[in-house]
């Protein structure tokens, strides 16, 4: 490529003499020969270029979304999930492409200005040296304008994401925004998000726009510079015509090239900023690991909280446990009971490991939860909430989830013991029912038991019914007790406000404050006229 102003001097320095169409037809053919082979050779290079793109971005979208599911929960409450999706959909394009773009670009060019300027000396180092004077100016404004497009981009990514999380948070909330006439709130709220970013985008471009006209007004007073002194050097004979518009046209490209090797030092830096969120979340390490390695063939399920107390880390300073201690049996059915706060499911949390104790020790058979292998964990310990979440896809796939040998008589076993079978087997497709977004499809109360089938399928060693029964009609207690009581060495943990539920346990542990007020059988504590006896009088 760089051959072909030279080529082209060449031919109308033959034209300007006469040599004869031999000599100008062979100029004319090495031009053609220079530019078929610079396109072939940039049709192959951004070939490469494009698919190691792609790849990039595949594998960074893969290993940061591997990254993310594996986080800690306290991770998930201090940042937004429209802020995780901007970064997928967004940053990671932007990170990814950046590093092969910018190579692309440096290598091509590099070796361009490299070839042009050994050319240009050849023609005339008088007229070099001057045009190179464009470089200094060029880097000084481009870091100038680095700076300031860096800082812009960050601000614009940040926008970006806040309009994501408006729209994300009034989408899966739209019952609620329907039910109090927030639609026009909403709508106000996405306007503002909205005109924060174009502000932001617009103030972006008009500082590129105003950075271009700099950068063409010195390239034109660079190349004014030139043409003067080539005129000099072309009355004083010592240029001729052919090689000035050479020279010419070499400093036109050679500068574009050194305007590419700016913009693209320009566009990793201004990149810097997306590709340093994601490396962030890429190197965070969660707070709660999974490198446990315990897993026995057998378990009998006796859960120990041993003196626990614990703080949320976005409230460290409050502790929702004080010194907690009460055991789970196996074969038993221990009811945790107390007012709103007191600490009932960070118990339940912390029995499932989503966090880890700020003191003491939650053990099961005497082993420290966190010894025990992740996936053998959470299949000895499962556990229904009270707002139980389906995965888009078939009620058998939701009943299965997380299970990679699950057999069809299970999945069936699970659900008739969740009460579930009856309506399922009502539905046209049965287990194959798509059950919509977030289980959409399925009213609260089929929900809820299809949740139960997803805990029983496991036959896990320990069962934690965090007020799984709200929704459940009366059948479906009834199916769920009857699984409950049939259990043998079974442990259960019983969450719940229910009288009826309450008194049907073996043990009842009663919290205060985040303190073991009490414990005791339900008759025991029912005659005691303490913390349970005013539980029940509410």
């Amino acid at each position: 490529e760089t051959s072909v102003p030279y080529c082209t001097g060449k031919a109308l320095d033959v034209l300007r003499h006469g040599d004869g169409p031999t000599a100008f037809a062979t100029a004319i053919g090495f031009v053609c020969l220079a530019s078929a082979s610079s396109s072939l050779f940039a049709g192959c290079r951004g070939s490469l270029f494009t698919f190691i793109m792609a790849r990039l971005t595949l594998r960074t979208r893969d290993r940061l979304f591997s990254g993310l599911v594996h986080q800690d929960l306290a991770f998930f409450q201090q940042t937004t999930a429209a802020d995780l999706a901007s970064r997928l959909a967004t940053d990671v394009p932007l990170a990814s492409r950046v590093v092969p773009f910018s190579a692309n670009i440096a290598l091509r060019n590099l070796g361009k200005v490299l070839g042009l300027s050994a050319f240009m000396l050849a023609l005339s180092p008088r007229l070099t040296l001057l045009a190179l004077l464009e470089v200094p100016l060029t880097i000084v404004a481009r870091k100038i304008y680095n700076a300031r497009y860096q800082m812009l981009q960050q601000a614009v990514l940040d926008a970006t994401a806040g309009t994501g999380m408006v729209v994300q948070e009034a989408i899966s909330s739209i019952e609620t925004v329907r039910a109090f006439a927030g639609e026009e709130e909403e709508e106000r709220r996405y306007g503002q998000a909205l005109t924060k970013m174009l502000g932001l985008r617009d103030q972006r471009d008009m500082e590129k726009a105003i950075f271009l006209l700099i950068r063409r007004a010195l390239q034109l007073a660079v190349q004014a510079l030139v043409l003067y002194c080539g005129h000099q050097q072309l009355r004083e004979g010592t240029l001729t015509a052919g090689g000035l518009v050479a020279f010419i046209l070499y400093q036109n490209n050679a500068g574009s090239s050194v305007q590419a090797l700016a913009y693209a030092y320009g566009d990793l830096l201004s990149n810097v900023a997306a590709a340093h969120k994601i490396f962030d979340y890429l190197d965070r390490e969660p707070a709660v690991g999974t490198g446990g390695t315990s897993e026995p063939a057998t378990l009998q399920g006796h859960v120990t909280f041993q003196h626990v107390s614990f703080a949320y880390p976005t409230r460290p300073e409050h502790l929702v446990l004080q010194d907690v201690s009460f055991e789970l049996r196996p074969g038993e059915v221990t009811a945790l009971a107390g007012l709103n706060g007191s600490g009932k499911s960070t118990c339940a949390g912390l029995l499932q490991r989503f966090y880890e104790p700020t003191a003491g020790e939650v053990l099961l058979d005497g082993v420290p939860l966190r010894d025990y292998k992740h996936r053998y964990l959470h299949r000895q310990v499962a556990l229904v909430g009270q707002e139980p979440v389906l995965f888009s896809g078939s009620i058998r796939d939701n009943i299965a989830y997380g299970l990679e040998d699950c057999r069809e008589e299970e999945i069936i076993a699970a659900a008739e013991a969740a009460g579930a079978l009856d309506f399922i087997s009502a539905l046209d497709q049965g287990f194959d029912t798509d059950v919509g977004e977030r289980g959409d499809q399925l009213s609260a109360g089929q929900k809820q038991r299809v949740a139960i089938a997803r805990a029983l399928v496991r036959c896990p060693t320990v069962l934690i019914l965090d007020e799984a029964t709200s929704a459940l009609d009366g059948d479906g207690d009834v199916a769920l007790q009857q699984w409950v009581q049939s259990g043998g060495d079974r442990t259960v943990l019983l969450i719940t406000h229910h009288p009826r539920m309450l008194e049907k346990a073996d043990r009842i542990v009663v919290l205060e404050h985040g303190t073991v007020a009490e414990m005791g059988t339900p008759a025991e504590l029912a005659a005691c006229g303490g913390p349970y006896s005013r539980l029940l009088q509410r």
